[in-house]
């Protein structure tokens, strides 16, 4: 037999994941900014929905809790030495 084997066809699933990966690094990258507990708890929710979703985007989906992880610790230590309200 000589097949060629099927092209895998990505869910849409996958793209949601990608998208809300995207968006979890972006809202935690600006709750570093602004309100690291109102925003940053949010962003690691989305990104872990993004893992749980899984397919092509699973690094990018790790990239955003790797990166919400470390926006969090560094926005509650801006948001405590420069005085600015957590909340």
């Amino acid at each position: 037999m000589s097949t060629t084997p099927a092209a895998r066809q990505s869910r849409p699933a996958e793209t949601v994941a990608g998208f809300l990966a995207a968006a979890a690094i972006f809202v935690s990258l600006v709750g570093v900014a602004y309100r690291p507990l109102r925003l940053i708890p949010f962003a690691i929710l989305l990104s872990l929905i993004a893992v749980g979703i899984g397919g092509r985007n699973t690094r990018l989906a790790t990239y955003a809790v790797a990166t919400g992880a470390a926006c969090f610790a560094i926005g509650l230590a801006v948001a405590v030495i420069t005085s600015h309200p957590l909340w």
